[in-house]
């Protein structure tokens, strides 16, 4: 199975580096005549490995099989309408984490318009670009309707450092990750603003609620929302500096600036996940507020005023 990644930003970088161990990988980036010594300008010190060809050339990509779309969310519509005609028949997975904001929909949705024919999958979870380059063990979710391409897709794309589970919930898993940045982007927040480690537990808690609870209503099977593509998302991107939607949420609770240069997933599906709440009657508080935090319409103090002025509730 021939693989390439399109997208050479920090995460489809270390997705080509890690799938190197199995084979031959081509490696699509807008910006491959940038790269020095082909080190990937966004992920400092990896360099790729002989059996990566990194292409400015999109037809070069498009040879392949299987093809990976790991760039922002709310670009992958736009690429998808430029690439010419050739999707059927390939395998098509999407690691990007979030809602369209045009469409309300995760990225199965997009690729399914674009090739009605082909079997989109989901390859999400707890990950960081530089573990995953540096060959550190991490687990994902690799979520397909199709059981038999699942299987395909789980045996090919599985190295001895990234290991995959199988599930056939695509809708829980693009939900769980994207769903988790919003809430990363509101515990950013209140660390920042000096809140402390028992708020962000409750906002975690309470975030996570709300990301089965908007994820169920449109499909989802619950039990995705507590596995990798959830849960273990969500724990991750909460906790650590690592994680671009929680230094931005950071940024936020300090009233610092944040570096307009960098992608913020969680910022885009807040906002389209509380446009999907009100549309379907779905309660999506912690969402509500982190759109209006982004906005500007919303500050801090404000945000966690009215969180905690919400009626006394059974959980």
């Amino acid at each position: 199975m021939k693989v390439a990644v399109l997208g050479g930003g920090a995460f489809g970088t270390a997705l080509a580096v890690s799938l190197a161990a199995n084979g031959p990988v081509t490696l699509w980036a807008r910006n491959a005549g940038a790269w020095r010594d082909r080190t990937c300008p966004k992920l400092e010190g990896v360099t790729l490995p002989g059996r990566v060809t990194l292409t400015g050339d999109v037809a070069e990509a498009l040879t392949a099989d299987t093809l990976l779309f790991a760039l922002p969310m709310q670009s992958l519509a736009g690429l998808l309408d430029g690439l010419p005609e050739g999707l059927e028949g390939k395998a098509l997975v999407a690691c990007c984490k979030g809602i369209d904001l045009t469409r309300l929909t995760g990225p199965a949705a997009i690729l399914a318009e674009r090739a009605p024919a082909a079997m989109p999958a989901i390859l999400t979870g707890p990950s960081f670009a530089a573990d995953i380059a540096r060959g550190l063990p991490t687990a994902l979710t690799l979520a397909c309707a199709d059981e038999a391409m699942g299987k395909a897709l789980q045996q090919a794309l599985s190295t001895p450092a990234l290991r995959l589970y199988r599930s056939r919930d695509v809708i829980g898993a693009e939900l769980g990750g994207a769903l988790k940045n919003v809430v990363a982007i509101a515990c950013g927040a209140c660390i920042g603003a000096g809140l402390g480690d028992s708020a962000r537990a409750a906002l975690m808690t309470r975030g996570f609620a709300e990301m089965t609870r908007l994820a169920v209503h449109l499909g989802a099977e619950p039990e995705t929302l507590a596995g990798l593509s959830g849960l273990g998302d969500l724990t991750l991107t909460c906790t650590s500096d690592l994680s671009r939607n929680y230094r931005f949420g950071l940024a936020l609770g300090r009233g610092e600036a944040f570096d307009a240069g960098t992608t913020v997933e969680g910022a885009a599906t807040a906002q389209a996940a509380e446009a999907l709440g009100r549309r379907d009657g779905i309660p999506l508080p912690i969402c509500g507020t982190v759109s209006r935090l982004t906005e500007g319409t919303l500050t801090v103090p404000e945000a966690m005023d009215q969180l905690l002025a919400r009626p006394l509730k059974e959980e």
